[in-house]
C-alpha cells in the first residue's frame, strides 16, 4: 500500500489543523492506522493510532483530549484532527500502516509510511 499525507502548516498556539493520508490500494479496510510524529534531533514518536473498522483507537498520553483518529474505509483515507495545537506539537507528521489487528505504538510494526506533512506551532 501506498502513503500520501498532507494538511501540514503553519499554525499559532490554540489553534487547530486536519491532516490527511490518503492509501493507495484495495484492501485498505484491513490495515491498522497510525500517526507518527518527528521533531528535529529527536526519534521518531507516536502519536495514536485506528484499528481497522474504526471502532478502537489509542493515543499517546500528551495528545488525549486534544487529537482525534478517524478514518474514511470507503475513501481509503485516515484524518488526524488536532486542536489546541501547542509548540511542543512541532514535527513532522508520518501516516502508517500494518496488517493485523493490534493498535501497536512501535514504528518496527508498520509496515508502510507516508512521506510526512511538516506542522509547525508558533507560541
Amino acid at each position: 500500500v501506498q502513503l500520501q499525507a498532507c494538511g501540514g502548516g503553519l499554525v499559532q498556539a490554540g489553534g487547530s489543523l486536519r491532516l490527511s493520508c490518503a492509501a493507495s490500494g484495495r484492501t485498505f479496510g484491513s490495515y491498522v492506522m497510525a500517526w507518527f510524529r518527528q521533531a528535529p534531533g529527536k526519534e521518531r514518536e507516536f502519536v495514536g493510532a485506528i484499528s481497522w473498522g474504526g471502532g478502537r483507537t489509542s493515543y499517546t498520553d500528551s495528545v488525549k483530549g486534544r487529537f482525534t483518529i478517524s478514518r474514511d474505509n470507503a475513501k481509503n483515507t485516515v484524518y488526524l484532527q488536532m486542536n489546541s495545537l501547542k509548540p511542543e506539537d512541532t514535527a513532522v507528521y508520518y501516516c502508517a500502516a500494518r496488517s493485523g489487528g493490534s493498535l501497536f505504538d512501535s514504528p518496527d510494526d508498520y509496515d508502510y509510511w507516508g512521506q510526512g506533512t511538516l506542522v509547525t506551532v508558533s507560541s
